[in-house]
């Protein structure tokens, strides 16, 4: 994991919401140990290979049946998904009423458009409405997007994140435990319960921030946290805040997850502790929005 004080980006962290459609079906529920053995081919409604960038996932998706284009998936982007200011002037994309989006720390004005279709892997949404604003030249060249697709996209069924096998998929048929270890429940997407030593709290699962750990310092004061450093911004999507690091011991538990020694940023103006793409990419995570439960899987 890298412990640079480098600038960091997250990527779309917004609280813009969005209607998505739900189909009845039934479901098969996963039981303990085989939780994290769901097989993702079973009932999938795709299965496709995702490459991580900077620590996030990104993947190649159909947009108004042209493409491919590159694609990141933000679990900490609400909504359906985002255009990036490049793709909407590329296929010529009407701008719409403006909406609102909020980082967690502020507000701001966004123009908004539309997509006819979205497609991955053969999955395909319609008539998709999205924020566009332009992210990519934030970014580097490597890491450059056409676009973000948000959670509401995987509303009605299951998320399979498997970043040992870097592949991603999403089943409707599949339903997760509620009485296994490595399943956390949540009430807001997706703060998860988080324990860091004897202190137990929540943190936001963010697969679009590429750090392990950013906290409040009043979390990290209450953690017994030590020597502070500084280190570059962190640049969230209508906000830059300075931030410090800092070795925390931990441990730090989330689901079937257990990490020590874990450099953390720290700042006075974050709300929330967020649990950032560089811990996650070493689990297989699987998340279900109609049951609010979510497995993060202890590496094999």
């Amino acid at each position: 994991m890298s412990k640079s004080p480098k600038k960091i980006l997250l990527l779309a962290t917004s609280l813009f919401a969005a209607a998505t459609t739900t189909t009845a079906c039934a479901h098969t529920t996963v039981k303990d140990a085989d939780v994290c053995r769901a097989d993702a081919d079973v009932d999938s409604l795709f299965r496709v290979p995702f490459r991580v960038v900077d620590g996030r996932i990104y993947v190649d998706v159909m947009v108004n049946d042209k493409g491919p284009f590159a694609f990141a998936i933000d679990t900490g982007a609400s909504g359906l998904g985002r255009s990036d200011a490049s793709l909407t002037k590329a296929l010529t994309l009407p701008i719409t009423n403006g909406g609102l989006t909020s980082d967690g720390v502020a507000t701001a004005s966004v123009d908004m458009t539309r997509f006819e279709s979205l497609e991955i892997g053969g999955y395909r949404r319609e008539n998709i409405e999205v924020i566009t604003r332009d992210y990519s030249s934030r970014l580097s060249a490597e890491a450059a997007i056409s676009g973000i697709i948000g959670r509401d996209f995987f509303a009605d069924g299951v998320l399979i994140i498997d970043y040992p096998t870097r592949t991603l998929s999403f089943n409707r048929s599949l339903e997760l435990p509620a009485d296994d270890a490595q399943v956390v429940t949540y009430e807001r997407p997706f703060r998860i319960p988080v324990s860091i030593g004897n202190v137990e709290t929540e943190g936001q699962m963010d697969t679009g921030a590429n750090v392990e750990f950013i906290m409040p310092k009043s979390l990290f004061d209450k953690i017994g946290g030590g020597p502070l450093q500084a280190a570059g911004d962190a640049t969230l999507t209508n906000t830059s805040l300075e931030t410090q690091t800092a070795l925390v011991p931990g441990p730090f538990r989330f689901g079937g997850a257990e990490f020590t020694n874990i450099n953390v940023r720290v700042s006075e103006r974050f709300p929330e502790l967020m649990v950032g793409a560089r811990v996650l990419q070493h689990h297989k995570i699987l998340i279900d929005q109609r049951s609010k439960r979510i497995a993060v899987c202890r590496p094999d």
